[in-house]
């Protein structure tokens, strides 16, 4: 049961997007930024944790799920250090997801051999 929780709810964040960007004139990069900031909104008061108990990695995984754990970060790190936690916080809460994706892709160009787009 917890698969299909989480394909739901991370196939209804995905089309919810897709329609996002279908629907307006918003680039690519503004969407994400756009789940960024509101999975950090919706961790700061408490509503992506309990998303998240529910549906585990069909939450977390998104971009929404990275908000949430900058957000989770810096709160632990200014809870912790004070201001300066503010700098901090999310980088060191995101480092690994964040490396992680940094290696796999370059490792996955040296074996597809990306190309430019005409």
């Amino acid at each position: 049961m917890d698969y299909i929780k989480a394909f739901l709810v991370g196939g209804l964040i995905c089309a919810l997007v897709q329609i996002l960007l279908e629907k307006t004139k918003l680039m690519p990069g503004r969407v994400m930024v756009i789940l960024v900031c509101l999975g950090a909104v919706l961790g700061s008061v408490g509503w992506y944790e309990k998303l998240i108990d529910f549906a585990g990695a069909g939450a977390s995984v998104p971009l929404l799920g990275f908000g949430n754990t900058l957000w989770k970060g810096v709160k632990e790190s200014v809870d912790d250090k004070g201001l300066l936690g503010l700098f901090a916080g999310g980088l060191k809460a995101s480092a690994v997801g964040v490396s992680a994706a940094l290696i796999f892709s370059y490792i996955a160009s040296w074996i597809f051999k990306p190309k430019m787009k005409e």
